[in-house]
């Protein structure tokens, strides 16, 4: 008789995620939609924040591999912080052959980020912060302001509840107290999916938003999913 697969959930989940990729397709590439951004960024702004003097903090860093690219193409400085150990592990065994001013702390982002104020020229927030709950999210958007430089950018992707079907269908199969927000049925933990609308009244609050992208390029076991991706600056 075959036995149903005993799910994991947060931190142990990403662990194994990163050790055996049973079911995510993990990648040591840059993301594309960080790539779009930084050819944005420096048509707008030139390379005067993607320098050997630039500080990035990439909030779920994963193995590295946004932080490495972007080292390896501007020669920035960074660091990066994720829940998974074993991920960060990969990071470090990533980076160490390489001559890259890049460290890695095993962390959640849900606590205060351990860096100075007005410290960081680039934060990246790529599929991360939607796993944690309404007030942890306005916690580390606060936190995020904080550390960034004026005239510093926050790079945002996430879920986008916009006209995603499969969205709507987890959020009704497996509901949350908070709204928007399901059981992600493999994780085991709480997903926030957001609406344009609440990206740009919450976002607006600490920062100019300058360009909004939308895909439907996100294929997983729950069907096609919306991203969105938003470029913010400090102002």
């Amino acid at each position: 008789m075959l036995m149903k697969k005993r799910k994991r959930s947060g931190q142990n989940f990403w662990d194994a995620e990163y050790k055996d990729g049973d079911y995510l397709s993990l990648s040591i590439n840059p993301s594309g939609d960080l790539e779009k951004f930084t050819r944005w960024l420096i048509r707008e702004q030139g390379k005067s924040l993607l320098n050997v003097t630039s500080s990035v903090l990439d909030l779920g860093c994963g193995n590295g591999r946004n932080l490495i690219w972007l080292a390896e193409s501007f020669g920035v400085h960074g660091v990066g912080y994720d829940i998974s150990s074993e991920a960060v592990k990969q990071a470090r065994q990533l980076t160490e052959s390489r001559d890259l001013q890049l460290s890695y702390e095993a962390s959640s982002i849900a606590r205060p980020i351990p860096l100075e104020d007005d410290s960081q020229n680039l934060v990246l927030d790529m599929m991360t912060s939607h796993f944690l709950n309404e007030t942890q999210r306005a916690d580390l958007f606060k936190e995020i302001h904080r550390v960034l430089k004026p005239g510093g950018f926050l790079f945002y992707k996430t879920f986008l509840l916009d006209e995603d079907s499969n969205a709507k269908r987890l959020i009704e199969e497996n509901p949350t107290d908070e709204k928007n927000t399901y059981i992600h049925p493999n994780i085991g933990v709480a997903e926030h999916v957001s609406t344009e609308d609440e990206i740009e009244d919450q976002y607006g609050q600490y920062f100019e938003i300058h360009k909004i992208h939308k895909s439907h390029r996100h294929k997983g076991k729950h069907g096609k999913r919306r991203s969105i991706s938003v470029y913010m600056q400090k102002t």
